[in-house]
């Protein structure tokens, strides 16, 4: 069975930074593509950032040069550092990794950060 666990979210205020976590098991997000995603109240959900088996990174505009997005292969796990940030970036913000093999797209719980002005 697959689960993504999400951690790190919170309260800050604009300008401060917070860092996300994405733990898994049941996959492994090295050979996969990861990434994270956004969902503001009243909004569709959106991509902040993906990294793919190779390492590549992309990132949705609104965050480039604020968000980074990577990966620790041994512990299995995604992280999001996100720095500068902005009440815009008030989400909840939920992992996910597409299995190579099935093509199935899993997702975490969430979890929320809510900046403040």
């Amino acid at each position: 069975q697959v689960q993504l666990v999400e951690l790190g979210g919170g309260l800050v205020q604009a300008g401060g930074s917070l860092r996300l976590s994405c733990a898994a098991s049941g996959i492994i997000l090295g050979i996969n593509t990861a990434g994270w995603y956004r969902q503001a109240p009243g909004k569709q959900r959106e991509l902040v950032a993906i990294i793919t088996s190779a390492g590549s990174t992309n990132y949705a505009d609104s965050v480039k040069g604020r968000f980074t997005i990577s990966r620790d292969n041994a512990k299995n796990t995604v992280y999001l550092q996100m720095n500068s940030l902005e009440p815009d970036d008030t989400a909840d913000y939920y992992c996910n990794s597409r299995d190579m093999f099935s093509g199935t797209n899993y997702w975490g719980k969430g979890t929320l950060v809510t900046v403040s002005s």
